[in-house]
């Protein structure tokens, strides 16, 4: 995959660490930044580990972490993680307002992770913006903080600001801001190294598809019959639709065609045996839905910049 210079930018991160953190959803939150660097080949997201006062921070399944001073080292960057998991009420204090609400300067987006919202609201950050939190305080939540427009969903993104309900949403909120930063495709591709959202669900056609879900179970599928593609008309009825709903929402999603993403998917297949097996390139091509070899070199050069053997480690 090509980049502009735009997407070539390297994104600082700093997360803010609080005693019995969730390492789950410190790790969801990260990974995904981490895979990014992975398949770009290049170093898209740095991150730190903060606290307060820095010193070590331990997990609530007890993994130590070691953080800098958020106080004397007053960081700057991209994005701010604030993650706290319990005892978030009490960390909701003047001092962590001010905090906040100085880091508001520093960084060009604040996100609330887990139940990171509840001191983003508290520092006044929220008022005005849409935002969720961990549903268990949804109500709470809500009474709390009426100026803040609190909605049930998994993650909000708004300008400047992020939130998310929980440690698995985190994960679901990173690759929202990756796809925003870069593209669509690059945002599924990392999902799919995690196998995230590879179930495939099916609806009554009776029933109406989300756009999110219907894409998700398209580009499934799609990665499920890398060697024999589908026709685009055959996948739509497979999903149980028509190929128009299938095109306008794939347009809405991801501003790309169904046989566009179908061609990045089989492609990046494509590139991943290339780096990690001794197939020939002709095997490779059979493997991914290419009756025509040269037809799928032409297509690679075309969508990663180099041709095949470029990409082949050689010991």
């Amino acid at each position: 995959m090509r980049f502009s210079e735009n997407s070539a930018k390297v994104r600082s991160v700093c997360v803010l660490l609080f005693e019995n953190f969730s390492n789950h959803c410190l790790a969801n939150a990260i990974e995904p930044f981490r895979a990014a660097n992975t398949i770009a080949r290049q170093t898209f997201y740095t991150w730190e580990h903060f606290s307060l006062d820095g010193g070590t921070v331990r997990s609530s399944s007890g993994l130590p972490v070691e953080t800098l001073s958020m106080s004397k080292l007053a960081p700057k960057g991209d994005y701010l993680f604030a993650m706290p998991s319990y005892g978030y009420t009490k960390m909701a204090n003047p001092r962590m307002g001010e905090t906040l609400r100085a880091a508001r300067n520093r960084f060009a987006n604040l996100v609330g992770m887990d139940t990171g919202a509840w001191l983003l609201a508290k520092a006044g950050l929220l008022d005005g913006l849409r935002a969720t939190i961990h549903w268990d305080e949804i109500t709470s939540f809500m009474e709390t903080f009426p100026e803040v427009h609190v909605v049930e969903d998994r993650y909000v993104v708004e300008k400047g600001t992020a939130t998310c309900g929980g440690a698995s949403t985190a994960f679901e909120l990173t690759l929202e801001l990756i796809r925003q930063e870069h593209s669509p495709m690059f945002a599924l591709e990392i999902a799919a190294l995690f196998m995230h959202g590879d179930k495939l669900e099916m609806q009554n056609p009776l029933e109406r598809w989300s756009t999110d879900t219907l894409v998700r179970s398209a580009t499934t599928l799609m990665r499920r019959t890398i060697e024999v593609p589908l026709s685009i008309p055959g996948l739509a009825s497979k999903l149980r639709t028509n190929q128009r709903t299938l095109e306008k929402r794939f347009q809405n999603e991801m501003n790309m065609t169904p046989l566009s993403v179908y061609k990045g998917i089989r492609l990046r297949e494509a590139r991943r045996l290339v780096e990690l097996s001794t197939l020939s390139i002709a095997e490779i091509a059979a493997r991914c839905g290419y009756q025509n070899t040269s037809a799928m070199i032409r297509a690679f050069r075309q969508e990663f910049g180099v041709p095949p053997g470029h990409c082949r480690h050689h010991d």
